[in-house]
């Protein structure tokens, strides 16, 4: 019996590949969120693996986004002074993995979806097929959980603020010379070269990369600090009329499903309030 409901792992000379397969968009909701807890816990403790291959069994959806959907239900309580939220506490701890990270992006990452690949090491994606965005400025929100942080370390500021202020979807093409990815490939190659990358990698004297992940992050972790001041202003605005109604607007015209609203979310979000 597997120890996940949301994905699979399967481990090969060094390589864990693991698979989200959440129907129906690999939403992050408590349940894929308990099994990254459980995931992470055993990598902290793996010496076998090198490596980690993040892919999905959803070739439309990598992760979707966050469950804005429970909001409506289970309001979010207040975050502890100080304190990060649990997603992006449980984003910088995959950052941290002694292994080597890598994200095969194909379909959708939004939201936390592009939150989860900014925390890993390396992200490859599917120039026919991926599609990247942080909408969430859409419903009142930041990105809380180390988009607005990370982007802004990796693309800079100018492309940050147009990502997050604007909540559009992005192409691979435009990703990868945004510095959003490290390489827009064709579809038909992208595993491949993922695979192959991992291999190639996982082959190599563990110390070599551990060395060279501690030294590059000495130069490249996401503060700290930053992290908090998200996490917290994110939460604080959950709970607004504002956020709320919209997010019960995008439900209502079938938010969360495998569907037009979805496969569209960045254009659709934008029709807000004239589709009222």
């Amino acid at each position: 019996m597997s120890d996940y409901s949301t994905l699979t792992r399967h481990d090969q000379n060094g390589v864990a590949t693991i698979e989200f397969d959440h129907p129906p968009i690999n939403l992050m909701d408590r349940d894929v969120i308990v099994d990254l807890l459980k995931l992470a816990k055993s990598l902290e403790a793996d010496t076998a693996t090198r490596v980690v291959l993040f892919r999905s069994a959803n070739p439309a959806f990598f992760i979707a986004h966050f469950d804005l959907g429970s909001q409506l239900h289970q309001p979010a309580p207040p975050l502890p002074e100080g304190q990060a939220s649990l997603l992006s506490a449980l984003f910088t701890r995959l950052s941290k993995l002694p292994q080597v990270t890598i994200g095969e992006l194909r379909g959708c990452a939004r939201g936390a979806g592009s939150e989860f690949l900014l925390a890993l090491d390396m992200r490859f994606a599917s120039r026919e097929h991926a599609v990247l965005g942080q909408p969430e400025v859409a419903v009142g929100l930041l990105p809380g959980a180390g988009g607005t942080v990370r982007l802004a370390q990796m693309v800079g500021r100018g492309r940050a603020l147009e990502i997050c202020l604007g909540g559009s979807d992005f192409d691979a093409e435009t990703a990868e010379r945004y510095g959003w990815i490290n390489r827009a490939l064709p579809d038909a190659k992208l595993s491949a070269h993922c695979e192959a990358l991992a291999r190639r990698i996982a082959s190599f004297p563990a110390a070599g990369i551990a060395h060279i992940k501690a030294v590059v992050d000495q130069v490249t972790a996401a503060p700290g600090a930053a992290l908090v001041d998200e996490s917290q202003r994110f939460v604080g605005d959950m709970n607004a009329p504002a956020t709320l109604e919209r997010v019960q607007w995008l439900m209502d015209n079938g938010g969360q499903t495998d569907g037009e609203m979805e496969r569209a979310l960045g254009a659709n979000l934008a029709r807000y309030p004239d589709a009222l």
